[in-house]
């Protein structure tokens, strides 16, 4: 059975804890796209860690955490992280690298860091982690592949093929140093010394968990609202976010995907630039913003104050809409506690009207909220392991929730570790 777990939003909604505590019944995670542009955050026994590139399911003994082809493997980012965990007392875990991964060059890095400086005011908020130019390269046929680095003579070539084109963007464009192609041969044969013990024909050895009946559970990046067709465009990812792309970017058959496991957040927030219509500013932005997550609502990756909003229903149900949804997962429930009353989103108003539909970016830049106000609760809620003994204004938040955006709430999430979860059966299902 393949799970996928994913985001309806803007990304940062919880899907590492999710993943971590789903990961105690699954065999194998996978990572299937994006890269170490963006972090999941998890606590655990261990402590609390920030992944960008490894599954969220390593801290098992028990699973195999993979590296998708779909995957922009920063090979450094990797082992750093697989230092990091295992120097605070986390087993080593066993990961397999798709031969048919690609790779994120030093190069990537330079140019994404030169495009955001040129482009000044009207930049993309990129983390400058190499992702755009990476895949920008991947489809103009120019990246590098794992399994190229096992062929010397090939290296060679295209090294100085890559250095040809790169140099004349460097020069003319940029004003920058050129590549030396002795100093990118030498940076792929590091990579190939490290990587070489993981790599494996990845798609071919879930055709084999599949047949043996192993659970494979799917871990996405970021969140719909991120993905390039069907997102904020162009203040999106560059690699899609959706549940479908996890065939693609991990290598197998759609149809194995049966259960999609979409997650949302009780409130709203976002890293980056990009429309977001429930965002909130100021004082009230603040107070939300501290009280969020597990010590505030700051990036993973980058440490930069998140933007936040009130929970946004339009988003929401288009998000689960497009990911496919099977089960949504409300989570930090509990930091909303400090609230007397709870706006919502409901709807966007455009030119006048009122729509429940989620718009083109054109349209969105025009887009007004449409709040309805709920009573708060104004206690905390974690500690709670079952939906009936939530405050009675808790539930019906949820409920109310859960009617907006046509997807049944099946799990909600009330605090940062494994066990603060509440399982609920719900109407909709």
């Amino acid at each position: 059975m393949v799970k996928a777990v994913v985001g309806a939003n803007w990304g940062d909604e919880g899907k590492g804890k999710i993943t971590d505590m789903l990961a105690k019944d699954a065999d194998i995670i996978i990572r299937f796209q994006g890269g170490a542009n963006a972090g999941h955050t998890i606590k655990n026994n261990y402590g609390k860690f920030a992944l960008h590139t490894l599954p969220s399911g390593v801290f098992y003994d028990h699973t195999t955490s993979v590296i998708g082809n779909g995957v922009a493997l920063d090979v450094k980012k990797l082992f750093n992280e697989i230092k990091d965990i295992t120097s605070k007392g986390v087993p080593t875990p066993k990961i397999l690298v798709s031969d048919r991964a690609q790779m994120v060059m030093s190069y990537h890095v330079l140019f994404d860091q030169y495009e955001e400086e040129r482009l000044g005011g009207k930049s993309f908020g990129s983390t400058k982690s190499g992702i755009a130019p990476f895949y920008s390269d991947k489809y103009a046929k120019i990246g590098f592949q794992v399994s190229e680095l096992f062929d010397e003579e090939l290296l060679k070539e295209k090294v100085e093929r890559i250095c040809e084109q790169k140099n004349v963007i460097l020069e003319h464009l940029y004003h920058k140093p050129a590549i030396k192609p002795e100093e990118l041969l030498e940076e792929l044969h590091g990579y190939r010394e490290m990587i070489e013990p993981y790599v494996c024909d990845v798609s071919a050895y879930l055709a084999e968990a599949l047949k043996e009946n192993r659970t494979i559970l799917l871990e996405g990046q970021l969140g719909t609202m991120k993905d390039p067709d069907h997102g904020i465009y162009p203040m999106v990812t560059s690699s899609s976010t959706l549940a479908a792309y996890g065939a693609i970017g991990a290598g197998i058959p759609p149809y194995e995907i049966r259960q999609i496991v979409t997650v949302v957040k009780a409130y709203s927030s976002a890293v980056g630039a990009g429309e977001f219509v429930s965002e909130i500013f100021g004082e009230e932005a603040e107070l939300l913003r501290n009280h969020g997550g597990d010590g505030g609502e700051y990036g993973a990756t980058t440490g930069r104050p998140r933007r936040v909003g009130w929970f946004d229903c339009v988003a929401s149900k288009y998000g689960c809409r497009l990911q496919g949804t099977t089960d949504v997962v409300l989570t930090v429930v509990d930091a909303l506690g400090y609230l007397n009353e709870i706006p919502v989103c409901t709807g966007y108003e455009i030119d006048g009207e009122v729509t429940t539909d989620f718009p083109v970016t054109v349209k969105l830049k025009k887009a007004k909220p449409v709040i309805e106000v709920l009573p708060g609760w104004k206690c905390d809620v974690q500690g709670i392991r079952k939906f009936e003994e939530l405050p009675e204004n808790c539930r019906k938040y949820i409920e109310f929730i859960e009617q907006q955006i046509g997807y049944p709430i099946t799990m909600v999430s009330n605090g940062p570790g494994r066990e603060d979860i509440i399982y609920r059966t719900s109407a909709l299902k």
